[in-house]
């Protein structure tokens, strides 16, 4: 199905999971450092952009579809920043806040076009903030038709498991970008995402393309799953679900940034189960917004018009 802008524009997506600031510092890169052999980068353009479950929800409106955004951030100078971006796209925000914790920043530095650096700044939220955001969750999932968890291993999701099991027993489509090496606290789940490094921490490495079904498949039954998508980056994505195999090839021209790219996957295809698209039916339109987004700079998104207007002519 090819959903109309209107049924985009009334599905509704929970995000909620770990939220982060993207910062970019941008510069010149002129002459080495007397100090240490590494580059000198005069900056002389800083920006800031959503990152993390933040970065996935603006995913979600940009297509035109309603996101809300649940997440614990600190009481410091990024969390601030993030409510100020968030409160300029239409996501409807809803942090809880740990004075303790120190909001995720990552910042990169920029040179000739490249990527010199990155630096993180991190810690994990007290129990008592994550207990408030259970309660949160339940009073919000029941008001979207899908709730996606986007896990970025920072702690903002040790309640997991019971979200999953108060949405699904709901009727709610839960996705997940999965994280680590254990999804057993992904069980019963709509499908998770895992991209193909992160499918090989759990299954291990595969000979042949026949080893990856039955493991895959192994897998997705073991804990009672819909759908396992992996994405592949050159390879394209391949759905395994009750049916079989589903595998969609790479639609990208030119890659010129991967960051964020998962992000945009996930979105769209919670945006599509939103609007009333089965997963073989919201796969192949994830691959497209995924090939069209890593042909941007940065965490970066696809509109209701890129993305279906890409469906009328080859990438």
């Amino acid at each position: 199905m090819t959903p109309s802008f209107e049924q985009i524009s009334q599905a509704r997506v929970l995000v909620v999971g770990d939220v982060m600031l993207d910062r970019y510092w941008y510069g010149s890169v002129d002459r080495i450092s007397p100090e240490a052999p590494v580059p000198v980068v005069r900056v002389t353009k800083q920006e800031e952009r959503l990152g993390g479950a933040a970065n996935v929800a603006y995913n979600v409106v940009s297509l035109g579809a309603q996101a809300s955004l649940l997440s614990v951030v600190g009481e410091d100078e990024a969390s601030h920043q993030l409510e100020a971006l968030v409160a300029k796209t239409g996501i409807t925000p809803h942090f809880g806040r740990d004075a303790q914790l120190s909001t995720t920043v990552k910042l990169r530095v920029i040179g000739r076009q490249q990527q010199l650096l990155r630096l993180d700044f991190e810690s994990s939220p007290e129990k008592e903030v994550l207990a408030s955001q259970t309660a949160a969750f339940a009073q919000l999932h029941g008001q979207h038709q899908a709730v996606l968890f986007s896990d970025y291993g920072k702690g903002g999701l040790a309640h997991i498991s019971t979200m999953i099991e108060q949405a699904r027993s709901n009727g709610k489509a839960v996705l997940i970008d999965p994280k680590g090496s254990d999804y057993s606290r992904y069980q019963k789940a709509t499908v998770i995402t895992p991209n193909r490094a992160e499918l090989e921490q759990v299954i291990g490495r595969w000979g042949s393309e026949a080893e990856l079904i039955r493991q895959a498949q192994e897998l997705r039954q073991h804990l009672q799953l819909q759908g396992l998508l992996v994405t592949r980056s050159e390879e394209g994505m391949t759905l395994f679900d009750e049916q079989g195999q589903l595998h969609v090839p790479t639609q990208a021209r030119e890659v010129f940034d991967v960051t964020g790219a998962g992000d945009t996957v996930i979105a769209t295809l919670a945006a599509m189960l939103a609007a009333g698209a089965s997963l073989r039916e919201a796969v192949p339109v994830a691959n497209r917004a995924g090939g069209i987004v890593v042909g941007k700079f940065g965490t970066a998104t696809v509109s209701y018009t890129e993305l279906f207007a890409a469906q009328e002519k080859p990438l």
